[in-house]
């Protein structure tokens, strides 16, 4: 219940610092959707230790809150002999803390983990995080410096938002890329292509966005997640031949949007994807109409079955090339390599490769410390 109470001050305070059309609950109760983890079908012991909470599992251990006075914080990797690899829902929100160590071994950062952290000035992501939930830290007014893992993160709506951080990078380049993730497109106008470096957009990427007209979505980038073009009510045209999942709300109110082209190999189109978006639009299927009969449709609103489909099979879809020594298969060829490789090339337990066929630089066919001689060699070159 305490942390429930401290969960509805902040979403309470968040949502009316940002503005955000946020529905709360009428009583003081949080709604299992808002307090509830994915872990929390598995059995857990609860515990505390240096001012931490955490939930204990059977192979890991979550944090799940912070009450100190401190200003600075380091995270242990392990407690009670597990790892420590979550940080969960509003954990450290409005805390005092002007900066903190997360260890290695944390993969996850939750919905609102550092919320409304006003003192919080700068962070450092391990190279293990590959998830940050919506708004994790978001209204951070002193968060200056964020040092992103050099590979591929899914962010949630919001995860920056009202960051001095997000501010700089927007100042510098209104199309805020960082390592391949498209951060923030929110004040992009007109009609805008993305580059063929974008392999992913961050949920509410274009958020609101009402001077973006038309938008081509590089063939690399297979989600459009939750909310990306939410309320973009002048986006007229969206090209995303390369786009297999269209997430929640993704272009929910898009009054104007008339054009869309979509590849006909798509897996899922979420629901409310299209919701009270009442354009009447032509939708160019790239592929045959019975490619686009096997698509998993789940939303059901009036866009998707009033709307024109023209099917075009003749149009070819570019086929993802293989990034030489890419085998942790985050589409950059790094130092993560290496490190990957060597641990699967001694068999350390636990080590895999997700694409070993990358791995292959001498194209012998068998992987072995020639290859890792030549992937050392690539990356001083």
């Amino acid at each position: 219940m305490k942390k429930a109470m401290k969960l509805a001050a902040l979403i309470s305070a968040a949502a009316m610092m940002s503005g955000m059309l946020l529905p709360l609950p009428v009583s003081m109760e949080i709604p299992a959707a808002i307090t509830a983890s994915a872990e929390d079908d598995e059995e857990y012991t609860e515990g505390s230790i240096s001012s931490l909470y955490y939930a204990k599992y059977s192979d890991h251990v979550a944090i799940t809150g912070f009450e100190s006075d401190k200003s600075t914080f380091e995270i242990p990797e392990t407690i009670e002999g597990l790892p420590v690899t979550c940080i969960d829902t509003g954990a450290f929100a409005s805390s005092k803390l002007t900066g903190i160590t997360i260890p290695k071994t944390v993969t996850t950062i939750k919905e609102w983990a550092f919320s409304t952290c006003l003192d919080l000035k700068s962070i450092t992501l391990p190279d293990s995080v590959d998830y940050i939930g919506a708004q994790a830290f978001d209204l951070c007014t002193s968060l200056n410096n964020v040092e992103l893992p050099d590979h591929f993160v899914r962010i949630e709506n919001e995860a920056f938002t009202g960051t001095p951080w997000i501010e700089r990078l927007r100042s510098q380049d209104p199309m805020v890329i960082v390592n391949g993730i498209l951060l923030d497109g929110t004040t992009l106008t007109g009609a805008v292509e993305l580059p063929s470096t974008v392999k992913y957009i961050a949920a509410g990427a274009f958020y609101k966005n009402d001077k973006l007209t038309s938008v081509v979505i590089p063939a690399a980038v297979k989600e459009v997640p939750d909310s990306t073009f939410f309320m973009c009510e002048n986006l007229t045209s969206v090209e995303m031949e390369g786009v297999e999942v269209i997430g929640s709300t993704a272009f929910a109110y898009c009054d104007k949007l008339t054009d869309v082209k979509i590849n006909g190999k798509a897996k899922t189109i979420e629901p409310l994807a299209f919701m009270d978006s009442t354009g009447t639009a032509t939708i160019t299927v790239y592929g045959t109409e019975a490619d686009w009969k096997s698509v998993d449709i789940q939303d059901e609103s009036e866009f998707l079955t009033k709307a024109k489909y023209v099917f075009d099979p003749s149009h070819t879809v570019p086929e993802d090339k293989p990034v030489i020594g890419d085998v942790n298969g985050d589409g950059a060829f790094s130092v993560l390599d290496v490190v990957a490789f060597q641990k699967w090339l001694a068999v350390v337990p636990g080590a895999t490769l997700k694409d070993a066929q990358a791995g292959d630089l001498d194209k012998n066919g068998v992987l072995d410390i020639f290859d890792l001689a030549l992937m050392k060699h690539a990356l001083h070159r």
